[in-house]
């Protein structure tokens, strides 16, 4: 399927339909498909940073404004809950109202949402300007890939997703590194005014290099009741996989936000085959490749991100490594994602997405078997191993997975396409961290009594065992000042074991969803409607 694009020719606001196979050529910088890859690769390095370097800076926030631990959650929280809720809605206006005008917004809002952080003297406004780098960091994604989309054509568009994909990887493994560096030599204020100068560069980017292109047949209208019903049923089940751990699994709370979920869902279905420009038309889930795409990156980020959480406590806690150290042994993983990106997209180019994105999930279902191999004295090299084989196992899957969700949708939705992509990467890594959380929880409760018996220690209180459980799910061994060092060597011990047991059946649980995702993947195909007509410029 093609359809009609306009295009502003030259940030003029005039804009003329014309067919996709008639457009002529981008003239100098403006809309030339590499510059603009360049251009949407640093605004969405902004957001994809932001995922991982404040949690290096949250010791130092909380110390600094005096805030709680639960306070201190929320900095990371209320992002995440802004951003997974409004992002296909925000794919939405971009499709609307141009991917070029809803990137720029997204760009000069994050840098500004970045800079107030910085100047905030209380928990309070730091939480409520993460709000708003949510908010804004949702309708920079999605028009990234409309803009990918939409100025390059099929035979190099796998190409350019894998540089985007590139980027969000190193960006998001990368966080840690940087994070730690300012932290440790600036101020935790530094993890946010970095965004500014960076946000600044976006936007003179943007506005030079990007050329707006908008379908014919795009939507005039907004559905504000499937809005409404999306965006409450995304909120109750991010809120519950958020409050799970806290609340427990088995709480009324939980399940009440997950019925609210499943309901608000069903109403949001039923709803859009009853209104004339639905938000999110059903009929693209009847494409078979698209569909199979959304649950792969869902699984996809359930084994990477969940896996993931628990090898930084690992790192740290029970090598003792800083978090410099420890970013820099995630290097083998950020590298083969810089690396493999690029190399996927021309593989998934030659081959298709089938077969790459298949291999690419066998990779990470192994990478995740290992892992769940290591041990307190595990070392660097074995470490390594695991975290390169993780690395080349998910570009692939991160650049295949988005192309055929995107490629398989109207070139009018590609800006709805990329907010479902984007959201299931979200809402997978949010299960990932919350189910895998939940075994490791539930591993450590079961293991910890008997280990700590087995060891000779003076029995705990069922209070003081749920403490210690509670440090022990994090690595963190239970000594009380003032124990005396043969007891605090024992208890360090048997707090490492625990916690390794605990990480290990997580990885073999992240790794049988991985083996999931390989059948999955082999329903996936190249995109239907990202045929060569639909990009402009010269490559």
């Amino acid at each position: 399927m093609t359809s009609q694009t306009t295009i502003d020719t030259a940030g003029s606001g005039d804009k003329a339909p014309v067919a996709p196979s008639d457009q002529p050529p981008a003239s100098g910088l403006r809309g030339h498909p590499w510059f603009t890859l360049i251009t949407v690769a640093v605004g969405v390095m902004m957001v994809a940073l932001d995922g991982t370097i404040v949690a290096i800076a949250n010791p130092a926030i909380q110390k600094d404004l005096g805030a709680t631990f639960a306070q201190v959650q929320w900095i990371t929280n209320g992002y995440f809950l802004a951003l997974a809720v409004s992002l296909i809605t925000a794919g939405k206006l971009g499709d609307r109202f141009g991917h070029r005008q809803t990137f720029l917004i997204g760009v000069v809002g994050f840098a500004a949402a970045s800079g107030a952080i910085g100047l905030s003297s209380s928990i309070g406004a730091v939480v409520t300007f993460r709000v708003f780098q949510g908010l804004f960091g949702a309708l920079l994604m999605p028009a990234a890939l409309g803009l990918l989309r939409a100025t390059f054509p099929a035979e190099k568009l796998n190409m350019a997703i894998g540089i985007w994909g590139m980027v969000i990887g190193a960006s998001t493994a990368g966080g840690p590194i940087l994070g730690g560096v300012l932290v440790q030599h600036v101020s935790w204020q530094s993890v946010f005014f970095i965004n500014v100068p960076v946000g600044l560069i976006a936007l003179v980017l943007g506005a030079v290099m990007l050329l707006d292109h908008r379908a014919e047949n795009a939507p005039r209208s907004f559905d504000l009741l499937g809005i409404a019903l999306l965006s409450g049923a995304m909120f109750c089940l991010v809120w519950a996989l958020i409050k799970a751990p806290s609340w427990g699994w088995g709480d009324g709370k939980t399940w009440a936000f997950i019925a609210a979920s499943v309901l608000g869902f069903g109403l949001f279905s039923f709803w859009e085959t009853k209104v004339k420009e639905p938000l999110i038309p059903l009929g693209l889930f009847r494409s078979v490749p698209l569909s199979a795409g959304v649950v792969l990156m869902v699984l996809m980020a359930i084994a990477f991100m969940g896996g993931l959480f628990f090898v930084t406590f690992y790192l740290q806690n029970v090598h003792g490594m800083d978090p410099v150290d420890a970013g820099l042994h995630l290097l083998p993983l950020t590298g083969m994602m810089i690396v493999g990106s690029p190399l996927a997209g021309a593989a998934i180019t030659r081959l298709g997405p089938r077969i790459p994105l298949a291999g690419g999930m066998a990779a990470t279902a192994i990478a995740m078997y290992g892992m769940s191999t290591l041990k307190a004295d595990t070392g660097s090299g074995i470490m390594a191993v695991w975290f390169a084989l993780l690395g080349l196992g998910l570009a692939p899957v991160m650049v295949g997975a988005t192309e055929v969700i995107v490629g398989n949708a109207p070139m009018e939705l590609s800006g709805v396409a990329g907010g479902l992509q984007q959201a299931a990467m979200q809402i997978g890594g949010s299960l990932g961290t919350a189910v895998l959380g939940a075994v490791m929880a539930s591993k450590v409760d079961n293991d910890l009594p008997g280990n700590w018996a087995d060891a000779g220690l003076p029995k705990l209180t069922s209070a003081q065992l749920a403490q210690a459980s509670e440090a022990v799910q994090v690595g963190v061994a239970p000594v009380a000042k003032g124990t005396p060092a043969e007891v605090a060597a024992k208890i360090t011990g048997v707090a490492h074991d625990t916690f390794i047991s605990g990480m290990s059946l997580a990885s073999l649980v992240a790794a049988g969803v991985a083996a999931v995702a390989i059948l999955v993947a082999l329903l996936t195909k190249r995109g239907e409607n990202a045929d060569g007509s639909a990009g402009v410029g010269h490559i």
